[in-house]
């Protein structure tokens, strides 16, 4: 009857642990602010997308280099991101999601540290940080469905 009694606490603790682990918040380890390149930060950006637990199978995105702005304590490094869902029937899509990705490089900090980045989706406010929060697809469908019911509303 102990073995019993051991069993199903080793399986309740072996299923809470593999709730946590489906809970958990991905991210990667970020570069270091003296070994950052444009290139390295759009290759650390597809990486941490990868992370992303999207269940669509057909999201496509492409990754662009906005430009490089020098601020008094730092410099901040913008890409932007187009997702969207092309099909066979419609290859070029009614409407895409753009998410902005800052990095910034301290200029006061250790060149040491990682660098830090947070990213913006379109039409909304929040600044997001990677490992603070874990990302929903649902955001990228949230703008698509907006701007496809605005689309619906105009007449051409």
């Amino acid at each position: 009857m102990e073995t019993d009694v051991n069993m199903t606490e080793a399986l309740t603790a072996m299923e809470s642990d593999n709730a946590n682990a489906a809970c958990q918040i991905k991210n990667i380890d970020w570069i270091s602010c003296k070994d950052f390149t444009i290139e390295i930060g759009e290759q650390q950006i597809r990486q941490y997308m990868a992370t992303w637990e999207i269940q669509h199978p057909g999201w496509l995105y492409s990754l662009t280099f906005l430009q490089q702005a020098e601020l008094e304590f730092k410099t901040q490094y913008q890409y932007e991101v187009q997702w969207s869902i092309p099909t066979r029937f419609t290859p070029i899509p009614r409407a895409t999601t753009r998410v902005y990705f800052i990095i910034e490089i301290s200029k006061i900090k250790p060149d040491s540290l990682p660098v830090n980045v947070h990213f913006i989706i379109e039409s909304n406010r929040s600044k997001h940080v990677p490992g603070q929060m874990r990302f929903r697809e649902k955001w990228l469908m949230d703008v698509i469905e907006s701007k496809t019911l605005l689309l619906d509303t105009v007449d051409f």
